[in-house]
């Protein structure tokens, strides 16, 4: 019975986070002018250790109160409790899954403020050179979540972080960015410039309902290179990102790469390889 329990209430999860992709109502994120003072002096800070590669991950929560979705379920849609929000500390939530992983060891976790609730440091168990950063940023912040996703794969926000002993990169110092959570962009609309500033391509992944159709205009400006998003409604759990970062890290092509992610898909949602590839595609 308890598995049945589980089961099903992953299936309404499921159901649930298809639900908040298709209300595209007026925007309902609270306005942060005056709040977002860290934008308007972008860090850039890039002297860290050139063998190491970073991964980072910037997950929106999910969040009923401050995001334009039909809600879901109260206790996976407090944009405000991490642990047991749907992107993050839930079952298929990218702190949860990752911390099972065997193909990743966690080395740290740190608070980091008001916006970004939670920092999670992984090194890859084989390729000891790869690391993964995933943030969880408040639901209620999903603007500046999407806007340091930006940031970061055009190179205008860079930064840098210790973690035994050894410097790695962040935000635009990461050989891969990747925005995980609601698609924002149905909701409200960006006005900076993400204009590529240093002329390198970052590779990037993003796992958002209709994420190809909503990022592409300013993704064109960073110059990154789509890795895997979507077509359509999905639900961004996290074995999509573990399974593609497989092939990523194994320096697989962005087909080998997207079709790695498709059959994650496939295997979890229950749906056809054919459905999952239709769904996750690769570059522009």
């Amino acid at each position: 019975m308890k598995i049945k329990s589980l089961f099903l209430f992953a299936l309404i999860s499921f159901f649930f986070s298809l639900l908040s992709c298709k209300n595209k109502t007026k925007e309902k994120i609270v306005n942060l002018a005056g709040l977002g003072k860290d934008q308007e002096a972008l860090k850039n800070v890039d002297n860290f250790d050139k063998n190491t590669k970073t991964i980072h991950v910037l997950v929106a929560l999910c969040d009923n109160k401050y995001q334009g979705i039909v809600p879901v379920p109260e206790k996976i849609g407090n944009g405000q409790d991490p642990d047991q929000n749907l992107y993050w500390g839930a079952g298929y939530g990218v702190r949860t899954y990752f911390k099972k992983s065997k193909d990743w060891k966690f080395l740290q976790s740190e608070k980091k403020d008001s916006i970004r609730m939670e920092r999670l440091i992984f090194q890859h168990t084989s390729k000891k050179n790869y690391y993964l950063v995933a943030d969880a940023y408040d639901g209620q912040y999903i603007k500046n979540c999407t806007k340091d996703f930006f940031y970061s794969s055009s190179g205008q926000m860079k930064d840098v972080l210790s973690i035994n002993n050894t410097k790695i990169g962040l935000y635009g110092n990461a050989k891969l960015v990747s925005y995980v959570g609601h698609d924002g962009l149905m909701d409200f609309q960006l006005s900076e410039s993400f204009k590529n500033t240093d002329q390198q391509i970052r590779d990037c992944i993003i796992l958002a309902c209709y994420s190809k159709r909503f990022f592409s205009p300013l993704l064109r400006e960073t110059k990154a290179n789509p890795l895997v998003w979507t077509s359509h409604l999905m639900a961004p759990e996290a074995y999509i990102l573990h399974d593609a970062l497989t092939g990523y890290i194994n320096n697989e092509t962005g087909e080998q790469i997207r079709s790695r992610a498709a059959l994650a898909y496939s295997k979890y949602q229950k749906c056809s390889v054919k459905a999952a590839r239709n769904l996750l595609v690769t570059g522009w």
